[in-house]
């Protein structure tokens, strides 16, 4: 998907500037628009393709701001929620749709939270994938307590020992490189089974890239939306893997207990990554849900 097209839902790569700065997104597949926001912040859009959606839904892939070919903010201290929620209403607009699907990964969840919350007219259905309404000390304390338990689960692996110490490394001059490494270093902690299907996930873990600007991000309040969930009237999907140590089931079924007339759907063999985990099932669960 490389061509650079003048129809903003022709398949291909397409750019445009928001405040002067270039949004990059991509687009593939027929049905339904889903706009599609990966996480991070600051992770690179294509661990996230999802070609077996691309039957049912026309998939809009964004290059978030600070990452891949997406442009560059001027101070790294702007990547926060509010910006990402712009970007993404700018997205939105630009496509011409009066509603579409969101779906967001991870912190891709809190963005589409956000612009759920902000713009419910434009939005036709949600799809928060192992996402939460809230972080904090509490949610991260409940992350690197299930990091250790993933070490204690696998004291034959050096690598997974050496995960907690790779999470709390923050070099002096830390660049692009630094966190594309680091990425790569903790990636088997987001997995049910990393080793045990190594040979399927492994150019994943390679391929995956990092950018510093938006890991400088400053929030101005911490996210947490709970008390608002209540009023999220768009149709909702909460996908979440029972072995996601970062977003997991407690954190999805508070989405689910918020959001009247959500569905939950756990996926039993996965991680932070049902769409590749277990892909049929995962496509299964959307596609049941958008028909």
């Amino acid at each position: 998907m490389s061509s650079h097209t003048t129809d903003a839902l022709a398949a291909g790569t397409h750019v445009f500037d928001v405040d002067g700065v270039s949004q990059v997104y991509h687009v593939a597949g027929t049905g339904p628009v889903c706009v599609v926001h990966s996480g991070g912040p600051g992770i690179e859009w294509t661990y996230l393709r999802m070609p077996t959606l691309e039957v049912h839904l026309t998939m809009v892939y964004l290059e978030p701001v600070g990452t891949g070919a997406s442009g560059r903010l001027a101070d790294a201290r702007q990547y926060h929620l509010d910006t990402y929620t712009r970007f993404l209403n700018a997205v939105v607009e630009h496509l011409g749709q009066p509603k579409v699907l969101l779906l967001g990964h991870s912190h891709g969840g809190f963005v589409v939270q956000r612009y759920a919350l902000a713009y419910p007219e434009r939005v036709a259905g949600l799809l928060l994938y192992d996402t939460s309404p809230v972080t904090g000390p509490e949610f991260w304390g409940d992350a690197m307590a299930n990091v250790q338990r993933f070490v204690e689960r696998h004291p034959d692996r050096p690598e997974a020992a050496d995960i907690p110490k790779a999470f709390q490394e923050n070099p002096t001059e830390p660049n692009d490189d630094f966190v594309t490494a680091k990425l790569q270093r903790i990636l088997p902690v987001y997995f049910a089974d990393y080793w045990g299907n190594e040979s399927e996930l492994a150019p994943m873990r390679a391929a995956v890239r990092g950018w510093l600007g938006p890991q400088l991000g400053e929030e101005p309040t911490p996210f947490d939306v709970r008390d608002q969930l209540g009023s999220i009237t768009a149709p909702t999907l909460i996908l979440v893997g029972m072995h996601d140590f970062i977003c997991g089931t407690r954190w999805a079924t508070m989405l689910h207990d918020g959001i009247p007339g959500s569905q939950l759907h756990m996926f039993d063999k996965s991680g932070h990554f049902g769409h590749l985990e277990q892909t049929e099932e995962f496509t299964e669960t959307v596609v049941k849900f958008v028909s």
